[in-house]
Parts: structure tokens; C-alpha cells; sequence
């Protein structure tokens, strides 16, 4: 039997959708240095303040997930 392969399964098409998907991160990076801001607080005008604030925060919620799951982990057959 023929394995079929989809578009994702193929390498040279993932190493291609990574290299635009790392493109489009750069090119709106840079972008980010020519954009007018109107912020409330210092920080928050700063270029890439929101990437770095976005990949902190998803950093903290996997650190405290897995902090938290020996505290609300239970049996196996708790609910029979």
C-alpha cells in the first residue's frame, strides 16, 4: 500500500513555510521601529515591547502550569 503525504509532510515544503513563517516575524520586528505609537506608559511604546511581553507571558503560564499539577493532580480512578 502507498503512503500518501500531505503538503506538511513533505520536508523542503516545511523548510520553506518555516523560513517565511521566520520572515514575516523579522519583517514585522523591523516594522515595529517605524510605527508611531501612542502609549500610555514608557514601556509600552518601546519596539517590540508586545512580542517580548507575549512570549514572557505564555513562558510564565507553562512554568506555573507545571508548578500547579502535582497540587491538583489525582488518582487515576478518582472519578469511578
Amino acid at each position: 500500500m502507498k503512503e500518501e503525504f500531505d503538503f506538511f509532510d513533505r520536508p523542503r515544503n516545511k523548510k520553506i513555510l518555516w523560513i517565511a513563517y521566520i520572515g514575516v516575524l523579522l519583517a514585522l520586528a523591523v516594522a515595529d521601529f517605524f510605527i508611531p505609537k501612542h502609549s500610555y506608559f514608557s514601556w509600552d511604546g518601546t519596539p517590540v515591547f508586545y512580542a517580548l511581553f507575549g512570549f514572557v507571558a505564555c513562558v510564565l503560564l507553562v512554568v506555573i502550569a507545571k508548578n500547579l499539577r502535582p497540587l491538583l493532580k489525582r488518582r487515576e480512578d478518582y472519578y469511578d
